[in-house]
């Protein structure tokens, strides 16, 4: 029987403490349970692991602790790896169940409760005589309980090291509209707080959709409707309550962070909103690292084994909290992330990254004429133009008009994404199939590329487009189509056409312009290989399936067929960032 994923997280965590190189104390190491009472009586299940010769409670010591708190006690193997591999190496490290998950009293209800109770431990251990200082650790949920509570920890919190997780919650949720199934959808049916056996591709298409719960999961989730029926990030559910203070922590936090990303998790776009917001004075201590990983610190390009990858968790956080709590020093300023298919890493002076310059595209309806089925993307007149420059038109041949249809209930399957959970084996950058692979998908293909250039920043793509619906979607994908044939996926997006409309609304049959905007990325385009633009109307599961009607989608009981028109030379162009980086004092910086 293959390895699970959850096997090969646990192997790989243990070969990462194995490789550390740093001395650990001989001896047993001792797991103490306790209730940690809540102001308002709930007691949560806590976990406190330090070396067996070490007495706490008689207070003749004190210790550098590492927190965590989880609702996921299906990984307890985890924890306890963590707990004993940490305090052999001098520190204590404690982990908490969330309430009402593990043995922890109370309700689950997810999120809610995350800053009062987080709150109240680390005033605990603050008052502690053992606890030297704290430092807080957590990725994804754990991540987000840190989050919440970043602003107002004690003077004993010295930083929080926190991963594939950001604030901005809507980011999360939707793009432009489009619900994220994959990671939302899954998320709330694996953590329901009861089983849930449906199947879950079943229970994405099922509509309406906001009677999914009571149809197919056993009974309703309040929580989950409301992330449903919140399509706007101006809905008060999402400008208000514990979403709204989420969002502004991270211009009240005063200690140092380190904000840990994949370029290919579904957190990247709503954490570096998070970093972007900081402010200045504590930016100086805090660092950004953006590997090319999934949400699981694994290596998500299908088609490559880099040897530099450097994606080991366990030697980033242990080396910054023996910095930051055994050193007692305050980390610098960095921000660092991995060039794809560079295979290299490079610093840079500030985030976002500002590009050199932008190379944009044109759509052409002329046909590739040695790609089958492709039209044509030609590069610009003056392909090269200064950073914020407005697009010629002029530059672009006459309009043309390329067609297609879009059927909702046979949505173009996600094969590759960014903001994926559930379906992991389609994670990251994956082997793309032939263009020509389906009707309502639009390739389009460039010369292949004279010089190899590196991606920095976001890619997008503005189409002039029609539809004979009131509202629709278009998706773009961007990918790089190598000497050997091989499509590699680069990033994606998605729109709706009245969400780009003014005052959001759109008359079928009329010329509008749609903007795609894709996450941050860096990769190095190689010279010889081509780019290639795919454009549709679904992205599924990744997005939800547009129903091509106006209005809040999980409501929605009926679906009907576009048919929509993609322009070419009218203002449809693809425009990519570009960086530079240069050799300094042994190190990549970016320039």
């Amino acid at each position: 029987m293959a390895e699970d994923m959850f096997e090969q997280l646990l192997r790989r965590t243990r070969e990462d403490y194995d490789s550390l190189g740093i001395p650990v104390t001989e001896g047993e190491v001792t797991v103490e349970e306790m209730m940690l009472p809540m102001p308002d009586g709930v007691e949560l299940k806590t976990y406190l692991f330090h070396m067996a010769q070490d007495d706490l409670w008689e207070g003749a010591r004190s210790f550098p602790v590492i927190l965590q708190r989880s609702p996921y006690f299906h990984a307890m193997d985890s924890y306890r790896l963590h707990g004993a591999e940490l305090a052999k190496r001098g520190f204590v490290y404690i982990v908490q169940c969330c309430r009402g998950t593990g043995e922890s009293e109370g309700a689950w209800e997810p999120n809610v409760n995350e800053r009062q109770d987080g709150l109240c431990t680390v005033r605990w251990l603050a008052e502690q005589r053992w606890v030297k200082n704290i430092g807080y650790w957590g990725d994804s949920y754990l991540a987000l309980t840190g989050w919440c509570m970043a602003d107002a920890v004690p003077e004993k919190v010295k930083g929080m090291y926190l991963g594939v997780y950001g604030t901005d919650r809507f980011t999360s949720a939707y793009c432009k509209g489009l619900f994220r199934h994959d990671v939302l959808t899954s998320w709330a049916m694996e953590n329901a707080g009861r089983p849930v056996d449906a199947d879950y591709m079943e229970s994405c298409r099922f509509r309406p959709h906001d009677r999914v719960d009571e149809a197919l999961w056993g009974g309703e989730l309040p929580w989950y409707r409301n992330w449903i029926h919140a399509t706007k990030e101006d809905d008060p559910y999402w400008q208000e309550g514990f979403w709204q203070l989420l969002r502004d922590i991270p211009k009240q936090v005063k200690i140092p962070l380190l904000i840990r990303e994949g370029w290919y998790d579904h957190h990247l776009g709503s954490a570096l909103k998070s970093y972007e917001t900081l402010n200045d004075a504590v930016r100086e201590a805090c660092t950004l690292q953006i590997g090319s990983w999934n949400h699981f610190s694994m290596n998500c390009l299908e088609w490559s084994e880099p040897e530099n990858l450097q994606n080991s968790e366990v030697k980033s956080m242990v080396e910054w909290f023996r910095q930051l709590l055994v050193e007692e020093k305050v980390p610098e300023k960095k921000i660092h992330f991995y060039i794809i298919g560079a295979d290299t890493w490079v610093e840079a002076k500030e985030w976002p990254i500002c590009p050199d310059h932008v190379k944009r595209w044109c759509l052409s309806a002329k046909q590739a004429a040695d790609a089958a089925g492709a039209r044509r993307l030609e590069v610009y007149k003056e392909d090269e133009v200064r950073k914020s420059a407005a697009v010629n038109e002029a530059t672009c041949e006459e309009a043309a008009a390329v067609k297609y249809t879009y059927d909702p209930d046979d949505p173009v399957p996600s094969l590759g994404g960014e903001s994926m959970l559930k379906t992991m084996e389609h994670v990251g950058s994956v082997i793309q199939p032939k263009m020509g692979w389906r009707e309502d998908v639009i390739s389009f293909l460039s010369d292949p590329v004279q010089e190899a250039f590196v991606i920095g920043g976001k890619i997008r793509v503005n189409l002039t487009v029609a539809s004979d619906c009131q509202d629709t979607a278009f998706t773009a994908k961007l990918m790089e189509v190598r000497e050997n044939g091989e499509s590699i996926n680069i990033r994606s997006s998605i729109t709706t056409i009245a969400a780009d409309a003014a005052g959001g609304v759109y008359e079928p049959g009329t010329e509008a312009k749609v903007q795609i905007e894709m996450w941050d990325i860096a990769w190095q385009v190689k010279a010889g290989s081509r780019l290639r633009l795919d454009i549709s109307s679904s992205d599924f599961p990744q997005y939800a399936a547009h129903t091509n009607y106006p209005g809040v989608w999980s409501g929605q009981e009926q679906c009907r067929i576009a048919h929509q028109t993609v322009f070419c030379g009218k203002g449809s162009t693809l425009e990519i960032p570009v960086i530079r980086y240069q050799e300094r004092s042994g190190s990549k910086v970016t320039v």
